[in-house]
Formats: structure tokens, sequence, C-alpha cells
């Protein structure tokens, strides 16, 4: 009975210490996710976004042409049977693609939404993307995401051959992602090569910077990247439209009423 009673005797006062170690690790666990919450609200910050919604641009102050633009009944179907070419990636500006693509569309024109291939970052930048970036890119209002629009091709499935227009739209993000994309690369340069009418608004110029087909041209953009399309061999001016053989270019949210009559007129030309 003896070696029973040491047990018995053990047993009970090693009870007390397993519970005690078991509370210190919980304790320790509480520390280290509060740590961890700590840690993560600092890195985090407050959300307020700034958004440019179309209703109140078109009401803004001085916005009275743009407003008339879009709420004028179009009469003329002048680009009956042109087709265009819109090459745009996720953070494009909403009204700089919706607004020209609804004119175009309204005055005949076949449009396609053309997209580099889903390419989603490695798995260690932490992103989560939706089923629909493999379908769909995202609009922005300013600096918000707002929406999706579906894309019909991707940029290695299009010619050149295919094409009267390609145009691309601002936002910060999405000339950002094209510029890098070797397709649209190639495709902007091969486009260029055959005469056809190039288009962009804002910040879309600098995918032009990349694809080096700049050097000697009349242009404008968006203000903070201007000095961008100097360097690339621009002639760059604070203008609405400008309008340069076969490139016209644009500089922001306001031109875009200038802008897509700009392009209308070139093509009813060829």
């Amino acid at each position: 009975m003896k070696p029973i009673f040491q047990l018995l005797v053990v047993g009970f006062f090693c009870i007390p210490a397993i519970t005690n170690l078991n509370a210190q690790g919980k304790m320790n666990n509480e520390q280290a996710i509060s740590h961890e919450l700590e840690v993560i609200n600092q890195l985090t910050t407050a959300t307020a976004v700034v958004n440019m919604p179309v209703s109140q641009l078109l009401n803004a102050p001085g916005n009275e042409a743009l407003k008339a633009f879009f709420f004028t009944p179009v009469k003329e179907r002048t680009l009956t049977g042109k087709r265009i070419a819109v090459i745009v990636a996720d953070g494009f500006e909403e009204i700089e693609l919706t607004g020209p693509v609804w004119y175009f569309k309204q005055l005949g024109a076949r449009v396609d939404i053309v997209s580099p291939k889903f390419n989603p970052a490695p798995a260690r930048f932490g992103l989560s993307y939706p089923d629909m970036s493999k379908t769909h890119v995202m609009a922005i209002q300013y600096l918000q995401p707002v929406g999706w629009i579906k894309f019909d091709y991707t940029a290695d499935q299009i010619k050149v051959s295919d094409y009267d227009a390609v145009f691309i739209p601002g936002g910060a993000w999405n000339p950002d992602n094209l510029r890098y994309d070797k397709d649209v690369i190639k495709f902007i340069q091969d486009f260029n090569k055959s005469g056809k009418l190039i288009a962009g608004i804002c910040h879309a110029p600098v995918v032009f910077a990349s694809a080096d087909i700049l050097k000697g041209k009349r242009l404008t953009g968006y203000w903070n990247i201007q000095v961008d399309l100097k360097n690339a061999g621009g002639i760059v001016s604070d203008e609405t439209v400008v309008t340069d053989g076969n490139l016209i270019t644009s500089r922001h949210p306001v031109d875009v009423a200038d802008f897509s009559k700009a392009v209308e007129s070139w093509l009813i030309k060829k």
C-alpha cells in the first residue's frame, strides 16, 4: 500500500502545480494576443476615404458643360462601324472609362474592354482577391474602390488589325498596373506603328511613356505626371486636350467631354 499512498500524495501536490502552469500558459497566450492586437492597431489607420461620385462631379460648380455633354441626347451615329479597344486594369477612374465608352457607344461604335491577364501577387504579399478579379476590373472614384466592370478580352488575345482606336482611362493605379504588362506595352507599340489612334486621359500617358512612343510628341496629362512625360521626350502643355498626329491626350475627369469629342472628330476624318 505504501507505493500507492506515495503516488496519491505526489498527485495531490502536483495538481495545483499543473493548474498553475495552465493558468500561466493561458495568461501568456492572452498577453501575446493583446500584444499582437496592439501592434496591428498601430499599423492600421482609421477608415475615411475621399471619393468622387459621378452625380457630385456633374453638379459641381464650373462643370455645367460636362453635365450638358452627358444629358444632351446624341442624335447622330457618327462612329458606326468603328471599333475601339479600351485597355484597363484595376484602379481605373470610373468616369474616365464609363464616360467616353458611353459616348462612343451612343455614336454607334463597338467598344471592347481589354485587360491584362489575371496575375495575382505572390502569397507573401498577403493580398486577398475576389473571384471576379479573373473576369472583371475594379473602378475607383478618386481614392475609393466603387465597383467592377467585366472585360471582354485579355491583352494577349487582341490584334491591331481588329481596331480603329485604342483608349486608356486614368486613375493612378490603373496605368501603373498596365505599364508593367508586356502584352499591353507591345500592343501599344504595334498600334502606334500602324498610325491608328492612341488616346489617353489623366494618368494614362505614363503607359505611353513606358512604351517609348512620346519622343517629340505634343501632349498633356494629369499635373503630377507632366514631368514624367517631359522626361520621356514629350512636349507637354497644360491644355484640356492635345492632339498630335495619332495621339490624343487629356488631363483629368473634367476634360472627359472634350476628350471624347476629340476622339470622335479624329475617327470621323479617317
